[in-house]
């Protein structure tokens, strides 16, 4: 592999959203929405110079909302999270959101020109593919004619059937654990089907997924599986590049690696990307399944998280070793091989923002995990729209409250995106300087991230030794060294051809003075030249703030 992908996850309607004081719990009408043609040659082309190769358009797909206005249909409110409501709550496979687009009518048109200029702007298209559960009004509402619909022909005196594409439960009605507004008729739906996180009872609780129901794949191959694949050679006959697969867990390996095998047959370019959270099962979805890429959300970004969250709090108590920078050797270690497979992240719709109360408290503390889980080695790795000017996600919105995390479910704006957008407007981010982006809109603060954020970013899009060099840990040759503490300091080697990096991270919250010896090991099994001035045994001071890290080219 010798290309390190950089996807930006981006909302379509939070982007481009321009209110300034939306209101809480807000509707479409109070609180507007972001559009396709937001997403414009501008926005794109800072994405590419940010050093992004893909970006992952999240919610695209035609789901339930609360609303009437752009061409929505209203879902019921008792079962739709938020106003807006949830973007993997599917209604419709073959559609996309008609409040997305600037005429709801044309809005497929609108949605193919979004995927020209992305694939102008020099970067590839990711959607999401939802293949374990449905809205639960899903192929109710006007779904597109012409197209397979889930469910049409099931049999619904039976709990369960390998032919069904949904499960039942005969002569019991559908039990949800949200009350009915008043005025309205509560939600019927009889007979009950099962819940998407596999709640097979017809009385999910407020816990559960109680807005979708679960797709049956029976125990071999079914219909099912054809209709499954039939909405992804929808998406990838249109261009789209690549699909991030939601809770493949739920889902049996079985049909994905079908399903991939059978796409890459006749879409040999298209990538898939697995929402997968238990460790042990990251071999078989890589080497069996057959995945591009995994998020390694219980790996790298759960020990970073710890590993912060014991320093930004640092009460001067001993870390324990779940808490300790060894963590980040022992999650390499225990990926091995399947390393460059795994999607790094800071940030996601699923996480709470780094810069919340909840996590790491500022944006300006994201420099040392970031050049780890940046720069450690050739995975490819993951921006969340705002990540880059600090967003701290501590806004009210309605549905989930105050929590640390940008809404999914409600209509909203962002304040520092809005900010951001301008900026991309001016051209200013190209300067890269703090004066500069304040004057085009940003925050003081909010631009010094920027400056940092965009260079190092741009440095792994660029930079060989990143993209395609092999990585040599330094702690275990540093427990001794002057001013190295192995608990709160990491360091490691980049290196490719002729062009050697030293990375080294504090994670403390004090001061680092890092003498750090470069062992013999690493020149002979990295084949680093050795001169006067580079050599075994050659020792590297490192100074660095708390919560900072630094790049040195030593070649």
């Amino acid at each position: 592999m010798n290309k390190k992908p950089i996807i930006y996850q981006v909302l379509p309607r939070l982007w481009g959203n321009d209110k300034v004081r939306p209101k809480k719990n807000g509707s479409l009408a109070d609180n507007g929405t972001g559009k396709f043609s937001d997403i414009d040659k501008d926005s794109l082309e800072y994405m590419k110079w940010l050093g992004c190769s893909h970006v992952w358009y999240t919610g695209i797909l035609r789901h339930s909302t609360q609303s009437t206005e752009e061409g929505c249909i209203a879902s019921h409110p008792q079962f739709v999270k938020g106003r807006a409501g949830s973007p993997y709550a599917i209604c419709d496979y073959y559609d996309v959101n008609p409040y997305l687009a600037d005429d709801p009518q044309q809005r497929m048109g609108e949605f193919e020109a979004l995927l020209a200029r992305t694939h102008e702007a020099g970067l590839k298209m990711i959607i999401d593919f939802v293949p374990n559960h449905v809205s639960r009004d899903y192929g109710k509402v006007q779904p597109t004619p012409g197209h397979p619909v889930l469910g049409a022909s099931d049999d619904k005196s039976v709990h369960w059937k390998a032919e069904n594409d949904f499960f039942y439960y005969p002569g019991q009605e559908l039990q949800l654990p949200t009350p009915c507004p008043p005025g309205m008729e509560p939600y019927h739906e009889m007979p009950a089907m099962a819940t998407g996180n596999n709640c097979y009872s017809p009385a999910p609780g407020i816990n559960d997924w109680y807005e979708t129901v679960k797709i049956n794949y029976g125990d071999s191959h079914t219909s099912t599986w054809d209709r499954m694949f039939d909405i992804v050679d929808f998406w990838a006959s249109k261009g789209v590049d690549g699909f991030r697969c939601d809770m493949v867990e739920l889902v049996p390996p079985e049909f994905m690696t079908w399903l991939i095998r059978e796409i890459k047959a006749k879409h040999p370019e298209v990538i898939f990307i697995a929402e997968v959270y238990k460790k042990d099962l990251y071999w078989e979805y890589v080497r069996n399944v057959g995945f591009d890429f995994l998020y390694d959300k219980s790996g790298l970004y759960d020990t970073l998280r710890t590993i912060v969250e014991k320093n930004v709090d640092d009460n001067g108590m001993p870390i324990e070793l779940w808490q300790s920078t060894t963590g980040i050797t022992r999650n390499w270690q225990f990926l091995g091989d399947i390393q460059p497979y795994m999607l790094n992240f800071l940030e996601n719709h699923d996480e709470q923002r780094f810069g919340s109360e909840f996590f790491g408290k500022s944006g300006a503390n994201t420099f040392a995990p970031l050049y780890v889980s940046l720069l450690l080695n050739t995975a490819p790795f993951m921006i969340y729209f705002g990540e880059e000017v600090g967003e701290v996600g501590m806004d009210e919105e309605g549905f989930s409250g105050r929590d640390g995390r940008t809404t999914i479910f409600d209509w909203w704006s962002v304040g520092s995106v809005r900010r951001l957008r301008k900026v991309i407007a001016s051209g200013a981010y190209k300067t890269l300087k703090v004066s500069e982006l304040v004057k085009a809109g940003l925050k003081r603060e909010e631009a010094e991230m920027f400056c940092r954020f965009a260079e190092v970013v741009r440095l792994a899009a660029s930079d060989g030794a990143i993209r395609q060099g092999t990585t040599y840990d330094l702690c275990y040759c540093n427990m001794s060294s002057d001013g190295f503490d192995k608990h709160r300091h990491f360091a490691f080697l980049r290196h490719y051809g002729d062009h050697t990096l030293l990375v080294a991270a504090n994670f403390s919250s004090q001061v680092a003075n890092m003498k750090l010896v470069l062992p013999e090991h690493a020149f002979e099994w990295m084949q680093i030249p050795v001169s006067e001035d580079m050599h075994p045994g050659s020792i590297i001071e490192v100074k660095l703030a708390p919560m900072e890290a630094k790049v040195i080219t030593l070649i």
